[in-house]
């Protein structure tokens, strides 16, 4: 699946995601906590989160585990570190709509930029569970079945963008990102597609071609995703994927973070439509 180290986690992943998928049913309540960042938890939230943390600590590659469910990192020796949101969208559970779990393997201490990520990915729990893994300036997908991983073939987002995903209050959206959105629905003529979970909004633009984007918004100006567990993989998927990623002034690879619950804004997706919204010339 990927080299040397990094493919003692991403094999690991793979493997308890069978059994995240497979405990996601009956894990659909709330519970009375919240994670570091604020958010309301569900009992899947901290399951997942206790399945790939007993995964991946016990194995020799790991140094440091980190968990948007966790304060800190859990410190397990000399190794990789490897940042993890385990259940990505998990909010879409109550209703039975896409989530999954998505990483990145950095070769520093965390909190640490994008481009110490060695490989990231993620697994969408979708009709099938599938899993993307970038490293080494290419993407591949797989999919996981009871028994097998099997590769499915190169992720290459499609030259022609189709699909656009926005998240955050339109009330909320800032004037230069209001100009944007006008751009990619009336001249671009972009479909919309957005259904609240990264993973699932972003596997749409890989697919289809297009951008998605959770801004910059008059109320948080730094946005919702964190960068380390998030925007990080994210961005790294999409630029092996041959796209772009954006924090509004440059890559989100290059964003410098102060603390391990850094949040970004994030634009990734096609990259002259990431261009456009930094500034440069349309299509």
């Amino acid at each position: 699946m990927s080299s040397t180290n990094t493919a003692a986690v991403t094999d690991a992943i793979a493997e308890t995601a069978r059994d995240v998928r497979g405990g996601l049913l009956s894990r659909r309540a709330k519970t009375d906590e919240e994670n570091p960042s604020g958010e309301a938890q569900l009992a899947a939230d901290v399951w997942a989160d206790d399945r790939f943390a007993e995964a991946l600590t016990e194995l020799p590659a790991v140094g440091s585990y980190a968990s948007e469910e966790r304060e800190t990192a859990i410190d397990c020796g000399a190794g990789l570190s490897v940042a993890i949101d385990p259940l990505d969208g998990s909010s879409n559970l109550p209703t039975n709509n896409a989530c999954g779990t998505l990483f990145g393997i950095y070769d520093a201490e965390l909190p640490a930029k994008g481009r110490e990520l060695l490989a990231a990915g993620y697994v969408l729990y979708g009709p099938a569970t599938t899993m993307v893994v970038a490293e080494g300036g290419a993407a591949t997908e797989y999919v996981i079945t009871d028994d097998t991983v099997e590769e499915l073939g190169p992720v290459e987002l499609p030259a022609e963008p189709t699909v656009y995903g926005f998240g955050g209050r339109r009330p909320e959206w800032t004037e230069r990102f209001a100009d944007y959105v006008e751009y990619v629905e009336y001249e671009a003529r972009l479909k919309a597609r957005y259904g609240g979970a990264l993973i699932g909004d972003v596997n749409q633009v890989l697919g289809h071609g297009g951008v998605f984007s959770y801004p910059a918004l008059e109320s948080a100006p730094d946005g919702k995703l964190r960068l380390q567990f998030e925007a990080n993989p994210i961005a790294y998927v999409a630029e092996c994927a041959g796209g772009a990623s954006s924090d509004g002034d440059g890559s989100i690879l290059d964003r410098e973070p102060d603390m391990l619950h850094d949040r970004t804004p994030v634009h990734v997706g096609d990259a002259d439509l990431i261009e456009r919204f930094e500034g440069g010339e349309s299509r």
